[in-house]
């Protein structure tokens, strides 16, 4: 991983990352037929939740999306994204370069795709999942192995400061990674509560760390960005409102994982609270709700995350998620002006 050396991109290259987003957008379109003959065959439906994670009933959660349950939406779309991307990855892109994002994927989508499972054999009440401290553990545990595999086999133990350069930090490298990526799958986890709202700003998010991949002459790894690009536009075409299906947590903890991960790869950690600055705003939000109501008695929002907050304050499903979009586009566009010129690849 080399961050200081300015890589030439040439027309080709652009090209070709073109040729493989386009190749995985058509091969998940593709797969998404097969995906929904067994998912309505085996009913995969989504079950609302009913209770939070520390056990509280969910008023307003569930009256705002009373509707959108009783239609019977599948779940575990995800699967068509992460079959896609290991497809195109090992096919034509595996090389060293896409190790660590590739298994990030994988090991978050089995995480996902156990909570998944759970969910679709409960009976709809309760959390309907695992428990978070299970799935935190479990993600923690991915985030010390792949952690550990960056710094001993990539021989990683710095940080890029944006305008000031490198800090070195050593071993401690393992811990920062873990976390990195723990946070980053939570985030996208919890911002995946509209209709196309996670989707579209993972797609920025990626696309964002593709370009500065690319200007890095990590070549192989802005291939997988983009393959994820690809495949996200794909699942979009489906989840844009009213969704046909949803990612399920199969899909926004692989997504998640891999995201922080190329962040970490691309040495942009820094750049991850602002180019996913609304998974920030999303899970804080969260945070701060649990914190307010734990110790002060009180809620902060009218229902947490934020994007739930301003549906039940008036605004619609679909303005929310555009307004997103259009925060998400910019931010990720910020991101990728700091890169440039904070000495991120050159």
């Amino acid at each position: 991983m080399n961050s200081t050396a300015v890589y030439q991109v040439q027309t080709g290259d652009v090209t070709q990352l073109f040729l493989i987003s386009v190749g995985a957008f058509l091969l998940a379109m593709a797969l998404t037929p097969i995906y929904t003959a067994f998912a309505y065959r085996y009913r995969f439906w989504k079950k609302q939740r009913s209770t939070s994670t520390n056990g509280e009933v969910l008023e307003v959660f569930t009256k705002l999306h009373a509707a959108k349950f009783r239609r019977n939406i599948p779940t575990m779309a995800g699967m068509i994204g992460v079959v896609t991307i290991a497809i195109v990855t090992f096919g034509f892109n595996l090389e060293r370069e896409t190790y660590l994002p590739l298994a990030a994927l994988l090991g978050g989508a089995a995480v996902g795709l156990i909570d998944d499972i759970i969910n679709l054999r409960s009976n709809g009440h309760g959390v309907a999942g695992l428990r978070s401290s299970v799935k935190f553990s479990m993600i923690v545990a991915i985030g010390l192995v792949l952690g550990w595999y960056f710094f001993t086999r990539i021989e990683v133990d710095s940080v890029q400061i944006p305008f000031l350069g490198p800090l070195v930090i050593g071993w401690w490298i393992v811990p920062l990674f873990a976390f990195v990526v723990t946070a980053t799958a939570n985030a996208v986890n919890i911002s995946d509560g509209l209709d196309g709202l996670a989707g579209g700003l993972l797609a920025m998010s990626f696309a964002a760390f593709g370009v500065i991949a690319l200007f890095q002459g990590q070549f192989l790894l802005a291939g997988f960005c983009f393959t994820v690009i690809g495949v996200l536009l794909s699942y979009l075409w489906f989840n844009i409102y009213p969704a046909r299906f949803f990612m399920g947590d199969v899909g926004s903890f692989a997504y998640g994982v891999s995201l922080g991960v190329v962040a970490i790869l691309t040495n942009s950690l820094l750049l991850l609270p602002i180019i996913g600055i609304l998974f920030v705003v999303e899970a804080g939000s969260s945070l701060v709700q649990i914190v307010s109501k734990k110790y002060f008695g009180r809620k902060i929002f009218i229902s947490a995350p934020i994007h739930h907050h301003l549906e039940a304050s008036g605004w619609p499903e679909t303005k929310v998620t555009m307004r997103f979009w259009v925060i998400g586009c910019i931010a990720a566009t910020v991101g990728v002006v700091v890169a440039l010129a904070g000495g991120h690849v050159g």
